[in-house]
């Protein structure tokens, strides 16, 4: 990529930076399929639940999380991308999440296990973000915001694109949607 035709030393260049980010803005629209392909989504998972629950994700078909009571955690993006990571479980998921995450047992969502959800979702949008340079570099997270109570729906208006997948660890599902609302 060379803005103005002219590429400097040690991968510099030389523009301005609204020509910088135009350039990035083409790339990351031209590389849509990087950005919505499920598998960046599943290895992100992969990776998260591996590295801090020493659990092994496997993708399920679409499955509705059939408790009373969710969690939902939503960590915002924005930059090139504007949208959201979204993560729900139901209750019975979010403990054995949080046990694992903090080494300790829980009877009921409290503060500490919507952190660890919230957590849980900023560490799967930082991983999934990170698998597209562009985004990584150009993208930001928003703090967490988690919802908990039941019969609840998260409904954004004519996305670009909408990455939904459930999964499986143990007896336990959740699902991860990342829903992109624009591309600059």
């Amino acid at each position: 990529m060379a803005l103005n035709g002219v590429r400097m030393g040690a991968g510099r260049w030389r523009g301005s930076t609204k020509e910088m980010e135009r350039t990035m803005a083409q790339s990351l629209r031209e590389n849509l399929h990087l950005v919505s392909d499920p598998g960046n989504l599943d290895a992100s998972v992969g990776e998260v639940f591996l590295m801090m629950l020493g659990v092994t994700c496997a993708s399920t078909e679409d499955t509705v999380i059939d408790e009373e009571e969710t969690i939902t955690a939503v960590i915002g993006f924005g930059g090139l991308l504007s949208g959201a990571c979204v993560f729900r479980s139901g209750a019975s998921t979010a403990l054995t999440i949080a046990g694992r995450l903090t080494g300790m047992e829980f009877a009921e969502i409290d503060g500490t296990v919507k952190d660890a959800i919230g957590e849980i979702c900023n560490m799967l949008a930082g991983t999934w973000k990170g698998r597209v340079p562009e985004l990584s570099a150009n993208c930001g997270l928003s703090i967490p915001a988690v919802i908990t109570g039941s019969n609840y729906h998260i409904h954004v208006q004519a996305p670009e694109f909408r990455l939904h997948r459930t999964y499986r660890f143990e007896d336990s599902e959740f699902a991860v949607t990342i829903i992109c609302d624009g591309l600059q």
